[in-house]
């Protein structure tokens, strides 16, 4: 009857992750598709790069589908069963979907953004459509992290033989909800400045290095959130859990859900300051160094509330 339980969640959790992971990277590829066209109307002697263009950025943003369908077949498959403990069993697949579906949700939105720029950008300049491509390529990629982030925690939770009882299976599922969550934000605050560093390139060849550095300085800092749940996951992963304290149990959970739903706002928010300041090179290329501080010290401050949701999830983690 256990087994047959461990069973039934094993299939939800397959669901959860196709389900989530496909809302993202649908909604950034109509985005990017929507721009083609509209480049297009705009500049039609051009439509053959932007197809192009919009054909490639659509296959780096459907790599969160894809690592959504991934994980969710492995979960479905009759290689991946249930361990000795089917709590713990049940807790690790649950977070395994939730860390690959809700953090791929999120980097498909943010995916979008760099390559519906990048065609937006070609159409008004098809001479420069090599190096805003290239531009595309760098955000997207940059952008992607947190779903990596996931993919990785969700293998662990996988094929890690976890030994325990509820307390270890309290601690699973918290680090599924830290990954998972904790990387939506992240994944759309990445991409943000990559869509505006690939309108920038396109009107302003002559500071591509400079909005790049720009780009990539910001989208290093929305990672941050992403990063502090990636380690909240690990730990969550590898704390002892033997027992069945209920206020332990309690103090895991919550602990992945400090730092996964706490990092989604910082994620967020660091990627705004950080669009704004690629945009502001092509303005004004000589307000850049100021233009940089700000946002480091804009971004800085938008990721306190992350710092909090960490320190909270560590006390929780040893302390309670």
């Amino acid at each position: 009857m256990e087994a047959y339980w461990a069973e039934a969640i094993k299939y939800l959790a397959a669901g959860i992750c196709m389900g989530f992971g496909a809302i993202g990277a649908g909604v950034g590829e109509g985005y990017t598709a929507g721009q083609t066209v509209l480049g297009i109307s705009r500049q039609p002697s051009a439509s053959g790069q932007l197809i192009k263009t919009m054909l490639i950025g659509q296959a780096i943003t459907e790599t969160s589908g894809i690592f959504a369908l991934v994980i969710a077949v492995l979960m479905i498959s009759p290689g991946v069963g249930a361990g000795d403990n089917i709590v713990v069993s049940m807790a690790a697949f649950l977070g395994a979907g939730i860390s690959v579906g809700i953090a791929g949700f999120g980097v498909g939105i943010g995916g979008g953004f760099p390559a519906a720029k990048a065609c937006e950008g070609i159409a008004r300049r098809p001479s420069v459509a090599g190096q805003v491509s290239v531009t595309m390529l760098i955000g997207q990629a940059a952008a992607s992290t947190p779903v990596v982030f996931g993919l990785v925690v969700a293998f662990i939770l996988l094929y890690t033989p976890f030994s325990g009882s509820w307390e270890r299976a309290a601690a699973l599922l918290g680090a599924g909800i830290s990954a998972g969550f904790g990387g939506f934000g992240s994944g759309i605050g990445g991409g943000m400045p990559g869509g505006t560093a690939c309108a920038a390139t396109a009107r302003r060849m002559d500071l591509r290095s400079q909005i790049i550095g720009t780009m990539l300085i910001g989208q290093a800092v929305t990672q941050t959130s992403a990063i502090f749940a990636l380690v909240v996951s690990f730990l969550l992963m590898f704390t002892t859990g033997d027992g069945s304290d209920i206020v332990k149990i309690a103090g895991l959970l919550g602990a992945g859900i400090s730092m996964g739903f706490g990092a989604i706002g910082p994620g967020l928010g660091t990627g705004i300051p950080a669009a704004s300041a690629c945009t502001c090179i092509r303005i004004n290329e000589r307000t850049g160094s100021v233009t940089t501080r700000v946002m480091l010290l804009g971004q800085a401050v938008a990721q306190s509330t992350a710092i909090y949701s960490l320190i909270i999830a560590l006390l929780m983690i040893f302390v309670v």
